[in-house]
């Protein structure tokens, strides 16, 4: 056991989300496996951290070369408490997902699935979080595994440069319609949302989140929602240094 690696695997659609399980079964191969996922859905938690309230673990499965555990927090917590207090060592990889929906474009900045791919870049792990076009409990993860497998079998033999985790997303299909791999740059975009108002059976209104995603470049070839667009599996590097230099020179000349 002393030759394998340890491999850290994690979501935000839950313990129970088929694409943890199809995930799961990706990594087996590349070493001893410690799941540490939240016990409940956690999407849209970005980068949060549960300081409100005690964590509490549980544990799901324990074997020589499996362990599983859930958290009543986020995806991020997961990752800290894994690296503070459930692992041994640090792990030889972090792998998030395979998430039920598209985590590309500005989405990364929502996504807890890619909140604990970044939390692990942030600690110098190599770490991929990876996403499904599809939101369904039924989706079929068949192709997803296959290019999840080989882009984890070039992160273990190229590495990544510290600080930077990977932003996968993969189409809808089958291996025969997908396309490949384009490596690609962030999509400029936003989601415009809309506040559905509604009341509830008391008579109270609530709001329930809706919108669209406004794709500033449609045209633009060298995109991820372009590469997802035309049945290509997207692979964002994504960094966790937020500076933009761009604009740091401008502020230079500022007369403040």
């Amino acid at each position: 056991m002393e030759d394998r690696g340890l491999i850290l695997v994690t979501n935000d659609d839950g313990i129970e989300a088929p694409g943890l399980k199809a995930l799961i079964d990706v990594v087996r191969d590349f070493g001893d496996v410690v799941v540490v996922a939240p016990e409940q859905s956690q999407s849209g938690m970005s980068h949060a951290i549960t300081i409100k309230q005690p964590l509490r673990v549980t544990v799901m499965e324990e074997s020589p070369s499996r362990k599983i555990f859930s958290v009543n927090g986020t995806p991020v917590d997961c990752v800290k408490l894994a690296l503070n207090q459930l692992l041994d060592r640090k792990p030889d990889l972090l792998v998030s997902g395979i998430n039920h929906g598209s985590n590309a474009s500005v989405s990364v900045v929502y996504s807890g699935t890619m909140g604990a791919a970044i939390e692990g870049g942030i600690n110098k792990i190599r770490s991929i979080g990876f996403s499904l076009l599809d939101y369904s409990r039924h989706a079929d993860f068949t192709a997803a595994k296959i290019y999840s497998k080989r882009i984890i079998d070039q992160v273990m033999l190229n590495g990544l440069d510290r600080g930077i985790c990977l932003n996968v997303n993969i189409p809808v299909g089958s291996m025969d319609e997908i396309n490949g791999v384009k490596i690609c740059r962030q999509t400029d975009g936003h989601w415009q949302e809309e506040y559905d108002k509604r009341k509830d059976p008391f008579n109270r209104e609530y709001y329930w989140l809706t919108g669209y995603f406004n794709n500033y470049e449609p045209e633009a070839k060298d995109t991820d929602e372009w590469a997802l667009r035309n049945n290509y599996v997207s692979i964002v590097p994504i960094s966790t240094d937020y500076t933009s230099f761009k604009q740091l020179d401008a502020l230079k000349s500022w007369k403040i």
